[in-house]
């Protein structure tokens, strides 16, 4: 088979399963795991799709080419951000409380953690983040010193995702984590439902020595399929009063905090 062929078949099974291990294309493809990676570096560099620790992800460009016009197809950030807008607000001056000063913070990307970005303007700290958008908060501001992660860029969400952002990830070490989510399921499972956002949250997750989840009353059980972590992985969460009570229920038996903004 020519690499241009199995380039095409690797592409057509993330465009059908949304993720794949380097493992199971080589053994679907019936070649070495070596030549998979080789050819997953490419397609990445190419944009086809976005690499992942241990295998690889659907792009958000490939994504909404095999959904075509469907409703499903991402939401852009400005339309997200108007939505729940006092929710966010609230929830990010409750956030802003838990930063020490000289400390250092990982912001997730999404429109919470740019309100939150937003209320740390002034303080001395070191923002590490993925985030355009908190990026356009922060820029200009010489007491926060903001480091940006590398990758791909995803233009529809002002964000970068892909090898490079987990690469970088894993020389981090940092406070705290503001972590957010596209849904909290009844069973304590934190979901996403971007398959190039969820190997970023969990190397995220890795990062910090406290994990705070933001996530409003929406999100409860909220949508997405893609586990990110558990509420037994969650230090803190911070939500709204209209979130369900047995879920948070479920957080404070494994010992996480809860907070109410």
């Amino acid at each position: 088979m020519t690499s241009r062929k199995r380039h095409a078949k690797i592409v057509e099974s993330l465009r059908s399963t949304g993720v794949a291990s380097v493992r199971e294309l080589a053994e679907n493809l019936q070649v070495s795991e070596s030549t998979i990676r080789r050819d997953l570096t490419l397609l990445d560099r190419d944009g086809e799709l976005v690499r992942t620790y241990g295998g690889a992800a659907m792009s958000p460009r490939g994504s909404a080419e095999a959904a075509g016009e469907e409703a499903a197809a991402e939401v852009p950030f400005d339309v997200v951000a108007s939505r729940d807008e006092a929710l966010k607000v609230a929830m990010a001056e409750e956030a802003v409380k838990l930063v020490e000063d000289d400390s250092v913070i990982v912001l997730d990307i999404g429109t919470t953690p740019r309100a939150i970005a937003r209320r740390l303007r002034g303080r001395p700290v070191t923002v590490i983040t993925s985030s355009l958008a908190v990026l356009d908060e922060l820029r200009d501001d010489d007491a926060v010193r903001l480091v940006m992660l590398g990758g791909v860029l995803r233009r529809n969400y002002q964000s970068l995702v892909g090898s490079l952002t987990e690469q970088a990830l894993r020389q981090v070490s940092a406070d705290l984590l503001f972590l957010s989510c596209t849904g909290v399921r009844p069973s304590g499972h934190v979901v996403d439902n971007m398959a190039v956002e969820a190997p970023l949250k969990q190397a995220m997750i890795e990062t910090a020595g406290k994990v705070v989840l933001v996530a409003a009353e929406t999100k409860f059980p909220g949508t997405g399929s893609l586990r990110v972590c558990a509420l037994s992985d969650i230090d803190v969460l911070i939500t709204t009063s209209g979130a369900d009570p047995d879920t948070l229920q479920l957080c404070r038996e494994a010992d996480g905090k809860v907070i109410l903004a």
